[in-house]
């Protein structure tokens, strides 16, 4: 039998709750002609799934959605292997089909993992979808120059702490926004960037202000909320902003625009100052920037220019409280949960 976790209604709570899921049980999938089973290893959580929850994106009674990192166990499809390492979505559950006819966000493409590359896990982080999040938002949206100042919110989560670095490799001062004193230390410690102030100082706007004498040329949104509103004074005219996420919102109520009042908010500052905002989704560079992405974080990561760091628990049933946890900045780097046996441990 094959286990997943599934909504057990559509949430109408703001953020989940020990109610939200429920596990339920099915017979394993068998794969039909052009398609693979695959055994889950590794489940990626991240602020944006619970988007899809709310708004009723998953079908009712659907293994909830994630990205995955599993292994072949049997294939009727071409290119594919019992044994293979792969990137896929499973979702949260124990196994799942990949291939022809199994429904899929158009860019997420199924692709063999080769371990030599590095930790197979990378592939649903800094050499995945998290990684080109953070490519396509810092290096072709934001283009950071030598001696511009650059903000990263969520600067010690999985996108933040990758978006960061890229503007470091750049040239550009880099100032993170983090919560606990331990996340600011491993920004500025770990991570390089040159100042880390936490949102959770009661004089966070001030302290933001004096981390950026000169301003703000770039910032990577990750938040929202009051966060958005320290910074926003500090940009410098014909600063670039990207857009990734709100989270500070994702618990809003349904119906809500976050990115509509954030950019009310910021209306005069980014017109008066010519304030070019992007908004950032990764499938819209997949096709065209995806095979330059791989080369260039594959060899930043070997090198020790881009440095790493995931949050990993262990075991099937933490999903929820793990997923739950993340959503409240509970993790520490970039929220997974191993629920099968990585064979190259």
């Amino acid at each position: 039998m094959n286990r997943y976790w599934t909504l057990a209604a559509r949430p109408l709570d703001p953020w989940p709750t020990p109610s939200t899921f429920e596990v339920r049980e099915a017979p394993i999938p068998q794969p039909r002609p052009g398609q693979a089973l695959t055994r889950t290893i590794s489940v990626s959580l991240d602020p944006y799934q619970w988007g899809y929850k709310k708004r009723g994106v998953e079908p009712a009674g659907a293994p909830c959605h994630a990205r995955t990192v599993a292994q072949v166990v049997e294939s009727r499809m071409a290119g594919f292997a019992p044994g293979d390492l792969v990137f896929t979505t499973n979702g949260w559950s124990e196994y799942g089909l990949m291939g022809e006819g199994v429904p899929r966000p158009g860019y997420m493409i199924p692709r063999k993992l080769d371990p030599a590359q590095g930790r197979i896990s990378q592939a649903v982080g800094v050499l995945g979808m998290l990684g080109l999040t953070a490519y396509a938002g810092m290096i072709l949206q934001a283009d950071p120059k030598a001696g511009d100042t650059a903000v990263v919110s969520a600067a010690s989560g999985g996108v933040g702490q990758i978006a960061g670095q890229l503007a470091r490799l750049k040239g550009a001062r880099v100032v993170g926004i983090a919560g606990r004193e331990e996340k600011c230390r491993f920004v500025t410690e770990e991570l390089g960037f040159d100042a880390c102030v936490s949102h959770l100082s009661p004089t966070f706007a001030q302290d933001l202000a004096a981390a950026c004498p000169k301003g703000v040329d770039v910032y990577f949104e990750n938040v929202g909320g009051a966060v958005f509103d320290a910074v926003l004074p500090l940009f410098n005219p014909g600063a670039r902003m990207t857009i990734c996420g709100l989270i500070a919102h994702y618990g809003d109520a349904a119906g809500t625009d976050a990115r509509a009042a954030l950019m009310a908010r910021g209306e005069e500052i980014f017109r008066t100052r010519q304030v070019t905002v992007h908004d950032l989704f990764v499938g819209d560079f997949v096709k065209d920037h995806e095979a330059a992405f791989l080369r260039d974080m594959a060899g930043w990561v070997a090198g020790g220019e881009v440095r790493y760091r995931e949050d990993i628990r262990q075991g099937f049933d933490e999903l929820p409280a793990a997923f739950a946890e993340m959503l409240k900045g509970g993790n520490f780097g970039k929220m997974l949960v191993q629920i099968g046996e990585d064979p190259t441990l």
